[in-house]
């Protein structure tokens, strides 16, 4: 009872350092943990800090001054009721108008917006690639389990084959080759786990999470046949997707930037501004003054001069612009016609690949059953298993090629993969 009084608590920390994670959980972490993240969430506050005070490009500038000062004549002997410590305070405003300021307001705010899409779409890039190691482990795990399954099948053909030597029945050379089958899918199946085991520590690092304790990711591949138009999909989601709506920003923040830019050196300036200066806190010697000045830029009108050129680039910016978007949009539509073009094409592979395993397979309950009759050889045998655990192998590459098509097609779509397979998924298909 003593003993296992002191075992209980060994026990119960060995389980609680086992920790199951689901896709969504492990996407929740990666968007927490995430260092790059933090990072534009910190560039995120400050646009907004700076969208939420636009007010202070009108604000006027206020300054105050304070002096203090001695004079004493050295050669005169006439004494002055002004000679000796002199205080003085004064205070200032200046307030500016220029065309160019409503302007400037609206690429603030426009900066601010940019953010947050480049923000958002960076959240959505990380959510896929999460998924996507995510499942990649997935069909690991599920390559481990079968190799383990051809370890066994291996293990327990070298044991038959060990009796049936001691029994004669058997050569020698068939025992040593069905040794060297199970010793080859040993290291098979070790060589698989230790890769399995270093994508897993590289996947806990992008959650954030440490590599210690055993990790369980609670999830299966099912893969749905896609049957999607791509053009109906350019017309629904092109729009939306961040790269495009970026530069359709950029756009008009540049030509916002245009407008202020020739506000700025075109367009008349007003200034006002208003000074109190006070002396030895004397009213009577109290000063104050107002000032309103009208400034109408003459060189910008100039051709050839710098501020003539300053608006020249401002418009050719704008235009670069222009034809970066027509560039991106082609772009992303031969990618989204691409993607849906493969997906069609691939599922071909994965029913072919789906029936070649089920032949493996029923070749090898063959096989197997002849070589225990005496009809076949060992190596045909041994060629049966190898087939179909190729045919496994192949398939789990197939599905996991088609599944990460659905992600990449989804990602330049800027829609979720789950939206993705319950619109255009195909019911009915064997998964």
């Amino acid at each position: 009872m003593l003993l296992l009084f002191f075992c209980l608590p060994v026990i119960a920390g060995a389980q609680n350092n086992e920790t199951e994670i689901s896709m969504e959980k492990a996407v929740s972490l990666a968007l927490e943990n995430n260092l790059n993240l933090k990072k534009d969430q910190i560039d995120l506050a400050a646009s907004g800090y700076s969208e939420k005070n636009i007010w202070s490009e009108i604000f006027p500038s206020i300054n105050a001054s304070i002096s203090a000062g001695f004079s004493n004549p050295m050669f005169s002997n006439v004494s002055s009721n002004n000679d000796g410590g002199n205080f003085g305070m004064g205070f200032g405003i200046t307030l500016g108008f220029n065309a160019g300021i409503p302007y400037s307001m609206r690429s603030i705010k426009l900066a601010h917006q940019a953010n947050i899409l480049r923000y958002e779409d960076a959240c959505n890039q990380l959510a896929i690639q999460v998924t996507r190691r995510f499942y990649s482990l997935i069909a690991e795990k599920d390559n481990l389990a079968y190799l383990e399954e051809i370890l066994n099948l291996a293990q327990m053909q070298y044991e038959r084959d060990q009796v049936s030597f001691r029994n004669g029945l058997i050569r020698e050379l068939i025992m040593i080759q069905s040794r060297f089958a199970a010793e080859n899918a040993r290291y098979n199946l070790s060589a698989a786990g230790n890769a399995y085991a270093n994508n897993m520590v590289e996947f806990l690092a992008m959650l954030g999470l440490p590599p210690d304790g055993e990790t369980t990711l609670l999830g299966e591949i099912n893969i749905v046949r896609i049957e999607a138009d791509a053009e109906a999909l350019i017309d629904q989601h092109l729009s939306g997707r961040p790269d495009i709506a970026r530069i359709q920003q950029e756009i008009e923040r540049l030509e916002y930037a245009e407008k202020q830019s020739v506000m700025q050196t075109r367009a008349p300036s007003l200034t006002l501004s208003m000074d109190w200066n006070a002396n030895k806190f004397d009213p009577f010697t109290d000063r104050f003054s107002g000032t309103a000045r009208l400034s109408i830029p003459i060189d910008s009108w100039i051709p050839g001069t710098s501020k003539e050129q300053t608006v020249r680039r401002a418009n050719n910016s704008a235009e670069k612009a222009k034809l970066d978007l027509q560039i991106t949009e082609n772009s992303a539509k031969t990618q989204i016609r691409s993607l849906a073009s493969a997906l069609r094409n691939s599922w071909d592979s994965i029913e072919i690949g789906r029936l070649s395993l089920e032949v493996a397979q029923r070749r090898y309950e063959l096989t197997e059953q002849g070589f225990r009759n005496g009809t076949v050889e060992y190596l045909v045998l041994e060629d049966a298993r190898n087939n179909m655990a190729n045919a496994r192998q192949r398939l789990l590459q197939s599905e996991l090629l088609y599944f990460n098509m659905i992600l990449d097609l989804s990602a330049s779509l800027n829609i979720d993969w789950k939206n993705l397979i319950q619109t255009f998924g195909v019911t009915g298909e064997k998964e």
